[in-house]
């Protein structure tokens, strides 16, 4: 469908009229010498005496030409354009944080992997969120990484290939040794506060309790409830550890309580896939749906039409005028 922008450009259509009513005629007078041997000289020359006053006609093509050039121009500068069928869009209504533990005790090599082999807590839990990102199609995702203070990794992001890239660079005490769990929790929400989507969710994934925070985790997640993110916590290694490794199931489990979310513990490989299926499955892939219409500007048109009519038909045009001049003044 042909729609034009500047629809008011029309009103110069009405410019050629004005001016053929305001403005008169051109008109051409040539001073004369009346002579007493005129008859003789008509005579002689054997021609017909004539008017001396002619009034040369513009051709009616030439008139039609100037006018079609004149609409064209027009037509331009009212910027029509070519507005095309809707087409619906489905856009993420969802940014996901991934906050990660890279703490020494992550080193731990104490999970196995399907072929048997021992591997380390990070390595495990990369794998994992490789299928958990998977199937994120949609989401925006981001990453932060925490040891002795919090760090992003990746702001939100559609391209999961680079997020995941940038999860396999992370390695263990790249943030120091310490556990900043508190102050993970207030990264992410000083990012969520420039995301525009209302659905917000963080998991955080740790082997310890907090060691480092500048921010108390459990003052951080009333923040977080109040800015509307939703946290899930995921503690890896064995519960019963005790000591500074010690995982503080008590702060993980509140954390997510006051937020709306919910607290796993993974001891295994099979335990750490399971438990980022069940937060798949708690919140699923959402979209919203939009609507637009594709435009396409079409001023060209009628500017190459004027372009053509203007190499080619005026030559035209003043070709016959010359020839008609000529006509009059035989």
């Amino acid at each position: 469908m042909l729609e034009f922008t500047a629809p008011w450009a029309f009103l110069l259509l009405l410019v050629p009229i004005l001016i053929r009513w305001l403005v008169p005629a051109h008109r051409e007078s040539r001073d004369s010498l009346q002579v007493p041997y005129f008859q003789r000289l008509v005579a002689l020359s054997g021609e017909t005496p004539r008017t001396g006053a002619s009034v040369r006609q513009r051709l009616t093509v030439q008139a039609l030409g100037s006018l079609l050039g004149w609409c064209l121009l027009v037509g331009a500068l009212a910027r029509p354009e070519w507005v095309g069928e809707p087409v619906q869009l489905e856009k993420t209504a969802r940014d996901l944080m991934l906050a990660v533990d890279l703490s020494g005790s992550m080193d731990a090599a104490d999970f196995v992997d399907a072929s048997g082999e021992q591997i380390d807590r990070l390595s495990a839990a990369k794998g994992v969120l490789n299928e958990f990102v998977a199937g994120r199609e949609g989401d925006r995702l981001g990453l932060i990484v925490f040891g002795n203070a919090a760090y992003l990794q990746a702001p939100f992001t559609d391209d999961h290939e680079t997020w995941l890239a940038l999860l396999d660079e992370s390695i263990v005490n790249m943030a120091g040794p310490s556990t900043a769990l508190g102050d993970s929790i207030g990264l992410a929400i000083a990012h969520f506060r420039q995301s525009k989507t209302e659905n917000r969710v963080l998991i955080v994934l740790t082997d310890g309790n907090d060691t480092g925070s500048r921010v108390p985790p459990l003052d951080a997640a009333e923040v977080a409830k109040v800015e509307g993110v939703t946290i899930y916590t995921v503690a890896v290694g064995d519960p019963t550890t005790v000591g500074e490794e010690a995982l503080d199931m008590e702060t993980l489990e509140t954390v997510a309580r006051l937020t709306g979310g919910d607290s796993f513990v993974a001891s295994d490989l099979v335990a750490l896939r399971e438990t980022y299926q069940r937060i798949d499955a708690l919140e699923p892939a959402s979209y919203d749906s939009l609507s637009y219409r594709p435009r396409e500007a079409m001023f060209h048109v009628p500017l190459a039409a004027f372009a053509v009519l203007y190499v080619i038909a005026m030559p035209t045009f003043a070709l016959v005028g010359r020839r008609q001049r000529r006509a009059v003044h035989v």
